[in-house]
């Protein structure tokens, strides 16, 4: 069992004591640091520097590097790797995103996709999981992740970002049968893929349900949640002598809180739309909560960031069981000193709610 020297981020995972909230932020490695600027223009391109363990792990340790508040890690990487992997021929286009080469429209294409193997398949994820373990050596917890079968889904679908999902909904509806085969095809693979990292190295994860708020209520229950349940259930949940605790974000999920709770998972991720009080009273007994600070904030002044903070931690109130977060990854723009100032504002006014 690794000796961790900071545990309160798996603590206030399953609410556990802790002596103030900890915190971690969604794309925490990322543009706006110009130490990952710097490390990504060494690599070419983004989907090289994920490609590359020693080259992820390194952005992977910048942020904490900065910012010695920061109470986990999380594995840089990208939640496409799965469809990349299944032969979709994942590549990104300057000012478009993501793109596949392949798209899924029908049947037989989801019949002729793969489950990728984590190792032989996605060994460059599990190799930069072990060599991030290795040079943390015990200093925060690592989170391993995942996007949801249908955030995948409809990449694949789509052929990359959509705003309107038409092509995924017109299967959804159209063609019920192909849809939950892919993603039943998906949920086997994310649940590999997550016990791959788990094997690896990963402490805790998470699934990335980007686009679950853009379902009706009834189709997010079948078409989301239930294979997210199906995730959960086939993860293991102790290694290297611990708990993995399992964390649920679904963007735009606030009226299903509930269901999502009845998961298994341990905490549940909440955009800035809900307010975690009330989030914390609805599901609160049963799931952690993580989150849930308006991404934008952090383009204000440090003192109206520390306001926000203090009202959240306000909102959520005495005792443990939370997580400090975004409600959704911070965006290039912002000054890495007002990330500074979100952090301190986390742990400085959260130690009065852990007395």
């Amino acid at each position: 069992m690794t000796v961790l020297k900071n545990d309160r981020f798996l603590r206030a995972l399953l609410k556990q004591p802790v002596d103030v909230t900890p915190v971690w932020m969604m794309r925490q490695a990322g543009r706006y640091l110009p130490e990952y600027r710097a490390t990504r223009a060494k690599a070419g391109d983004f989907m090289s520097l994920c490609m590359n363990p020693e080259m992820a792990c390194e952005v992977t340790l910048q942020p904490l590097d900065r910012y010695p508040q920061l109470d986990a890690a999380i594995l840089f990487s990208d939640i496409l790797t799965i469809p990349d992997a299944m032969g979709q021929g994942l590549y990104f286009e300057t000012g478009e995103g993501p793109r596949f080469k392949k798209v899924v429209s029908s049947q037989a294409d989801i019949d002729a996709l793969p489950i990728p193997d984590p190792e032989a398949d996605l060994g460059y994820v599990m190799d930069a999981v072990r060599t991030i373990r290795r040079e943390l050596n015990g200093r925060v917890p690592l989170i391993g992740f995942s996007g949801s079968p249908w955030t995948l889904a409809t990449y694949m679908v789509e052929g990359g970002s959509s705003r309107d999902f038409r092509k995924s909904k017109a299967m959804l509806y159209d063609n019920p049968q192909a849809m939950h085969a892919l993603l039943d095809k998906l949920a086997q693979s994310v649940t590999a893929y997550l016990n791959g990292q788990i094997k690896a190295g990963a402490q805790a994860v998470q699934i990335f349900d980007s686009w679950g708020g853009a379902l009706s209520a009834a189709a997010y229950q079948e078409f989301s949640l239930a294979y997210m349940r199906k995730i959960v259930d086939g993860l293991i949940r102790e290694h290297d002598g611990r708990r993995v605790p399992v964390i649920l974000f679904t963007k735009g999920g606030g009226l299903w809180l509930e269901s999502m709770a009845d998961s298994g998972a341990e905490a549940l991720g909440l955009d800035w739309t809900c307010d975690i009080g009330s989030a914390r009273a609805r599901v609160g007994g049963k799931v952690a909560l993580q989150g849930n600070m308006d991404p934008s904030v952090l383009y204000a002044r440090p003192e109206a960031i520390r306001a926000e903070v203090a009202r959240i931690l306000a909102a959520y109130g005495e005792g443990t069981g939370h997580v400090f977060n975004l409600g959704h990854g911070i965006t290039p723009e912002v000054d890495p000193a007002h990330a500074g100032a979100f952090f301190e504002a986390v742990h400085e006014l959260s130690a009065q709610y852990h007395r």
